[in-house]
């Protein structure tokens, strides 16, 4: 498992309404292609990209984009992220 945790915070929010596009926290040693292949087989959805950082605090995000006919919405719902 490469997913540690979503991350909630009101950017991370907005990019899931704006965007499309979901914000994990995962492990150092992940790469795009990991992140990709878990976050698809876990929530059932296409990914179109995954953008990754270094935060300051030294722990690595990755913002997942979802492909059109998928709503990051409904995933969010089943994590709990929003109501």
């Amino acid at each position: 498992m490469n997913i540690i945790a979503p991350i909630k915070t009101e950017k991370a929010i907005g990019k899931i309404e704006y965007e499309n596009a979901l914000t994990f926290r995962v492990k150092l040693d992940a790469n795009k292609d990991t992140i990709k292949k878990e976050v698809e087989s876990l929530f059932g959805v296409k990914v179109v990209s995954v953008n990754v950082q270094i935060t300051f605090k030294g722990k690595k995000q990755a913002v997942v984009k979802l492909a059109k006919e998928f709503k990051a919405d409904d995933v969010a719902a089943k994590l709990k992220m929003i109501a």
